[in-house]
């Protein structure tokens, strides 16, 4: 793939949405809970980013219902996004790992 590698916010929307279809305050607190409370979205960062992946189909809509006089809508994670996902992880694992292998050779003196 020849995208830009996904922000980390963008990483953890997607993330979030691998196992099930998640509405809006789900997402921010499944971001929460897989970052360790380290990304905190807003509403106004999620909302304008769910757009940004529905417009390139990485996510679609899952389904509508209404809550409380409000409206409640679930995303789900398409076969494009989950590939997508998959690239970026595995990218970013490469890249620790080189990390990992080059921080051994300090810890060892060899620096």
């Amino acid at each position: 793939m020849n995208e830009a590698p996904l922000r980390e916010p963008t990483f953890l929307i997607l993330t979030a949405l691998t196992d099930e279809p998640r509405h809006g305050y789900a997402i921010i607190e499944e971001v929460a809970r897989i970052s360790d409370g380290a990304v905190r979205l807003r509403a106004g960062t999620l909302y304008a980013a769910l757009d940004r992946l529905r417009a390139d189909g990485l996510i679609e809509v899952d389904r509508e219902e209404v809550v409380q006089t409000r409206l409640r809508r679930y995303y789900r994670i398409t076969a494009v996004g989950a590939r997508r996902l998959a690239a970026d992880a595995a990218r970013m694992r490469r890249h620790a790992d080189a990390a990992t292998r080059r921080l051994g050779h300090l810890a060892g003196g060899t620096a």
